[in-house]
């Protein structure tokens, strides 16, 4: 199982006041790395920005990862419907 990610690259356009993020922000809330809607380091991005690699890490003693993937997928959903509202707005 691995987390299904369809690389919009929303999560890494909207980074801003993420104390965990804060070296990656290129000063825009946009991490310093993405590069058309791609993570321009994805062989060697940091492990806050692995799925996978940060649940093993920090909270697989907290929570399966069926709900990590899902808290995930969650946040997600709700960049998507941030950007469909905005985009209306424009």
């Amino acid at each position: 199982m691995m987390f299904n990610c369809d690389k919009c690259g929303l999560c890494c356009a909207n980074i801003a006041g993420i104390e965990l993020y804060k070296d990656l922000d290129r000063g825009d809330g946009v991490c310093k790395y993405l590069k058309d809607n791609l993570c321009s380091i994805y062989e060697n991005r940091p492990l806050l920005c692995r799925i996978d690699d940060s649940w093993k890490q920090f909270y697989s003693s907290e929570m399966t990862l069926e709900c990590f993937y899902e808290l995930n997928y969650k946040g997600c959903k709700k960049l998507k419907e941030q950007k469909k509202e905005a985009e209306k707005c424009s």
